[in-house]
């Protein structure tokens, strides 16, 4: 089978299931297996993707997402060059699970997606164990943030969600039934997070800057008071694949850092 995957999410998973072979062409922004994504045809950004340099590639399966705000388009125009696409649109936890089954069967190895599954299961479980042995019925506040200006958070609709209380913790905004959202100062300030996780879409963490965070109007804010702003990787994040499982693990550091108290330190980088 010839797969063309259009995004980050979709590549991982091929490659975690043990079929990279099968991938004959990646969108720019794949970047993890190296060893895999690094002497790939590239077809375009995920809001970018040429319908033209898929079809040259003589794909059976395009494996594209529609949980990339804008790439419903990508798809309609892949769909209509007569290509056969397959878009999950996780919103939870179980439903990224899902998707995992999903691709599996279509690949034809439904043996290794379930074990997969089960893998990325356990370990988050594991991460969920751990943070009630410790803490009890405590559950710190934690704003992850996917944009700086304007500062954009996960609602209750996003597998981070799932992630921040499996790792012991608390979403601020996990009563509004959105995907994600703006929020304005007053609002944070209202909500009160105890740390901040800078998690920037499309950015290289390298250029996390947790001064962005501390110069903004967000006096009183117990996780500016405390000095909890963190960072992790939006690859650990914000792809719906195996290395949830590695932000969940992230998420669990940051609920302990929280529980250990305030710290004297400001990171102006991160």
């Amino acid at each position: 089978m010839r797969i063309v995957s259009t995004t980050c999410s979709n590549t991982e998973i091929v490659c975690a299931l043990g079929c990279e072979a099968m991938l004959v062409g990646v969108d720019k922004h794949s970047d993890f297996p190296v060893d895999v994504v690094g002497s790939l045809p590239r077809v375009g950004p995920d809001l970018g993707v040429d319908p033209e340099l898929v079809a040259a590639l003589r794909p059976d399966l395009v494996l594209a997402s529609l949980t990339v705000p804008g790439h419903d388009k990508v798809v309609g125009a892949l769909e209509a060059r007569g290509l056969n696409v397959v878009a999950p649109a996780p919103r939870s936890l179980p439903d990224v699970y899902d998707n995992i089954l999903e691709i599996s069967g279509l690949l034809g190895v439904s043996e290794r997606g379930a074990a997969l599954v089960e893998s990325m299961r356990q370990s988050i479980e594991a991460t969920s164990a751990e943070s009630s042995l410790r803490q009890g019925a405590a559950k710190p506040r934690i704003l992850v943030e996917w944009w700086p200006k304007p500062v954009i958070v996960p609602g209750r609709q996003s597998w981070v969600t799932d992630l921040i209380v499996a790792a012991g913790g608390e979403n601020p905004w996990c009563d509004v039934d959105v995907e994600s959202m703006p929020v304005e100062p007053d609002e944070v300030r209202r909500r009160d997070p105890e740390a901040v996780v800078i998690a920037w879409c499309g950015v290289d963490p390298s250029r996390y800057r947790a001064s962005e965070v501390y110069r903004r109007p967000w006096s009183g804010v117990s996780a500016i008071e405390s000095n909890h702003v963190h960072s992790i990787p939006e690859a650990f994040l914000g792809r719906p694949g195996p290395r949830l499982v590695q932000g969940a693990r992230a998420l669990r550091e940051v609920v302990s850092a929280v529980l250990d108290g305030p710290t004297s330190l400001r990171h102006e980088e991160t």
